[in-house]
């Protein structure tokens, strides 16, 4: 996965070319989501024609209201660029929210230098004057996620320090109001207090959106996050709910509900890749390169009817089995511990050559 922030064009070509000849894909957290979402969907095809490699889009997405009709852009340019024979496919996941740092709500020269530049900076008047302009202003020249969200829908769901824990779950606009502040320098004073860039949730996305791409067939779906326990050490942040109910969440919402797709497009599954379900409908030679894994032939139960916030399961989930074994019966789980690592064409460890 290449990330294409902080790299060049050219220089992603080149990297995608060698990962091409491997039989890998560029896949790619673009440039923008937002207000360049357009043109950064043009750069992936762009790679995509250049090097020869499948491409995918990482976490399909338009966010903040005003880019929300740049959807059916995006769809049309990638339709089209299938149809001229390139790879090229697309993941998301089924909530109006996404998660990342305060640090999207800065622009990336006062970070340059990495967190103890970035909270040295944060603690100069005339810098901090300088951003709280810059944050508040329209641009597109940065990302600015809290701007299109607004400090109201703007979560804090995760700090490393215990004495900051007291704010998860409250928006920025909240802790702003109780500490006597704006919004803009009470996320500065958060990154420097926590040591952290502190894990927020920005609600950016809408649900006709989502609707709308939830059935294209060349979307797969992703939760975009790591695998949690509604225990232990776990309990002592919160996280996004796409952790623990994505899934769910797309056959109970998506499929049962609003009629989005259907139960069967949504579990047709060539195999299954960082927590991802990958369509078997019109999805060629673009699928993720995973040999042996196989298809989901029937589902009993198609999820949950709420929608499962920070640290718990979602409900619906009766009977799971991996690798042919079962490993949750009736709700709960066997014990059984069957998973194996899934190694891509470019593995050249023990057991590559069956991947």
């Amino acid at each position: 996965m290449l990330g294409s922030t902080k790299r060049r064009p050219d220089e992603l070509i080149e990297l995608s070319k060698v990962a091409s000849a491997a039989g890998g894909l560029y896949i790619s957290h673009m440039r923008s989501e937002g207000n360049r979402l357009v043109e950064a969907v043009d750069e992936l095809i762009d790679i995509a024609r250049q090097a020869k490699i499948r491409a995918e889009i990482y976490h399909l997405k338009s966010g903040g209201e005003s880019n929300w009709p740049k959807m059916e852009e995006v769809i049309r340019k990638v339709d089209a660029a299938r149809a001229e024979g390139l790879a090229i496919t697309a993941d998301m996941y089924t909530y109006t929210a996404g998660s990342t740092g305060l640090d999207a709500a800065m622009p990336t020269w006062v970070q340059e230098g990495g967190y103890k530049a970035w909270a040295e900076r944060l603690k100069d008047p005339p810098t901090r004057a300088r951003l709280v302009k810059e944050m508040t202003t329209p641009t597109d020249e940065w990302e600015n996620l809290m701007f299109a969200a607004g400090p109201e829908r703007t979560l804090i769901v995760g700090t490393k320090s215990e004495a900051l824990r007291r704010y998860i779950g409250k928006t920025l606009a909240a802790v702003a109001a109780e500490r006597g502040k704006s919004a803009q320098e009470t996320a500065m004073d958060l990154v420097i207090e926590d040591g952290s860039r502190v894990q927020v949730v920005y609600f950016l996305m809408s649900e006709d959106t989502i609707k709308r791409i939830v059935d294209l067939p060349w979307v797969s779906f992703g939760s975009d996050a790591a695998s949690m326990a509604a225990e232990g050490v776990f309990l002592k942040q919160s996280t996004h709910p796409r952790a623990y109910g994505n899934f769910a969440r797309l056959l109970g919402t998506y499929v049962r509900d609003e009629h989005a797709t259907t139960l069967e497009s949504a579990v047709a599954a060539d195999g299954v890749a960082r927590g991802e379900f990958a369509r078997h409908r019109s999805r060629p030679a673009a699928g993720r390169p995973f040999r042996g894994r196989g298809r989901l032939r029937s589902a009993e139960d198609p999820g949950p009817r709420d929608l499962r916030a920070a640290h718990q399961y979602a409900t619906g989930m009766v009977h799971v089995w991996v690798n042919g074994v079962q490993v949750i019966k009736n709700g709960e789980h066997t014990g059984a511990k069957p998973g194996r690592v899934v190694r891509g064409p470019g593995w050249k460890g023990k057991g590559s050559a069956t991947n």
